[in-house]
């Protein structure tokens, strides 16, 4: 295993509908012949273990089981599991086109100050459906959409990190860290995100660089549960929650998150009045609204009750 230039890891939680296509693009990969691909099962019930045995003789596969929920535990125990010097990261309800780890391997091979590159993510909508008139381009960031154009380009505002759906981070870069915060990321129904975010704030801040990378290409299938205004109103709270942690993690804690929280409310309803008859911005600008009531909400829990896990506390979790 030593010699492997990378690693594709799917970290899993109940989704074997998807997960079958996602595990056999990566078993298609052309042009990357020394690489290995890692199912990590975070606590599934369904058959997500019947469709990883079912391509069990492929070589490259391999599964590992890990019961603690979250992704970025999962994330976590995928990179222990890997002696390669590179991760990719694919959800399990994507699907990589065949030159997806070649692309990912080319540009860490180019530029050893390399810590993270993704790839552009198209949508793949369910059979039927297409994007609705009340969800704007912005929007579907939340469905998985990521596109920076076609011109390879560095990251120098977190806020255009790549999606974690289409992710490859250096493994020193993660273990120099002490890997992803758990704090951080999906658990179970839980939708926290900017884990991607708060790395690449790391990555910049100890000089390494961040690249999005047009040709690593991946798709991300649209799940029809997903396209309704109450799933992007929980997804916005979350995404406040998110945010809120994000800056206490940072050391960014305490009576101004109130203020920040108040004023971004008051600006998100202005706007959703200033484009009433424009659907989709109206849309997005609720949400951005609603989203500052989980942000509020955790920040004052967070004055309340400080948490006792501080950067810099935390144990190295990757090996």
């Amino acid at each position: 295993m030593s010699d492997l230039n990378i690693s594709a890891i799917i970290c899993t939680h109940n989704r074997d509908t998807y997960l079958g296509a996602a595990i056999d693009s990566l078993l298609d990969q052309s042009d990357c012949p020394d690489y290995e691909v890692i199912v990590v099962d975070n606590g599934s019930t369904d058959t997500t273990k019947a469709v990883v045995e079912a391509r069990s003789p492929h070589p490259r596969l391999r599964y590992v089981w890990e019961p603690t929920l979250g992704l970025s535990v999962a994330r976590n125990t995928g990179a222990n599991a890997s002696e390669a010097p590179l991760l990719a990261y694919l959800d399990d309800d994507a699907v990589a086109t065949p030159t997806w780890l070649s692309c990912l391997c080319r540009a860490f091979e180019d530029n050893d100050t390399l810590a993270i590159a993704g790839g552009k993510v198209t949508l793949i909508w369910a059979e039927g459906m297409s994007q609705p008139p009340w969800l704007s381009d912005d929007m579907a960031g939340c469905l998985g959409r990521y596109d920076l154009g076609e011109e390879v380009c560095l990251i120098e505002n977190p806020g255009l990190t790549p999606r974690g759906l289409n992710y490859c981070i250096r493994h020193d870069f993660l273990n120099q860290i002490g890997g992803f915060d758990p704090n951080l990321g999906r658990v179970g129904k839980k939708l926290l995100s900017n884990e991607e975010l708060y790395m690449t704030e790391k990555a910049l801040h100890l000089g390494w660089q961040v690249a999005y990378l047009p040709d690593a290409l991946v798709g991300h299938n649209v799940a029809p549960e997903r396209v309704n205004r109450s799933w992007f109103l929980q997804r916005g709270w979350w995404q406040g929650v998110s945010e809120c942690y994000r800056e206490q993690l940072a050391g960014k804690a305490g009576s101004k998150q109130l203020l920040r929280g108040g004023e971004r409310i008051a600006r998100g309803l202005y706007k959703s009045l200033k484009f009433v008859r424009d659907p989709a911005q109206r849309f997005e600008n609720l949400v951005y609204a609603y989203g500052q009531i989980g942000y509020l909400g955790s920040a004052v829990e967070g004055m309340l009750f400080p948490p006792k896990d501080l950067p810099g506390d935390r144990p190295n979790t990757t090996s």
